[in-house]
């Protein structure tokens, strides 16, 4: 499936006391990239309270290669690598901004919840044929 990049700067106070992205601040970065491709694709969040529904993150697996630090860009890959039924599997690579370095690799396993019964629920056909182009 098709790559999604964006770019993040990194924020003073997102620094842990060794003066790095504190480890917690990358699932935000996971979160907002995912955020970013949805509404790429036309998929806003007012689409998806009328499809009665939103993607949750259920799991996620975060490998730390290099430290970034404050006032760095990054640059936020992402792509689903999977998607059917209830759950999408996303995958991420975080490098500085024109840099070949993998900062960090990451996958998550986002769930297809119903906002009314708070119960995962299929993913609607909209959202899996557009993702699956």
């Amino acid at each position: 499936m098709e790559k999604f990049q964006t770019l993040l700067r990194v924020r003073h106070y997102e620094m842990d006391a060794l003066g790095h992205v504190n480890n917690a601040v990358y699932q935000n970065y996971l979160e907002q990239a995912a955020i970013e491709h949805s509404e790429s694709l036309g998929f806003n969040f007012e689409l998806y309270q009328e499809l009665g529904g939103v993607f949750v993150m259920r799991r996620v697996e975060i490998d730390y290669l290099r430290p970034a630090v404050a006032s760095d860009t990054l640059e936020i890959t992402t792509w689903l690598e999977e998607i059917r039924g209830t759950r999408a599997r996303r995958r991420y690579e975080i490098r500085k901004q024109n840099k070949d370095d993998l900062l960090v690799t990451a996958e998550a396993l986002w769930v297809w919840v119903d906002t009314k019964i708070m119960r995962p629920r299929p993913i609607p056909d909209v959202l899996l044929s557009k993702f699956s182009q």
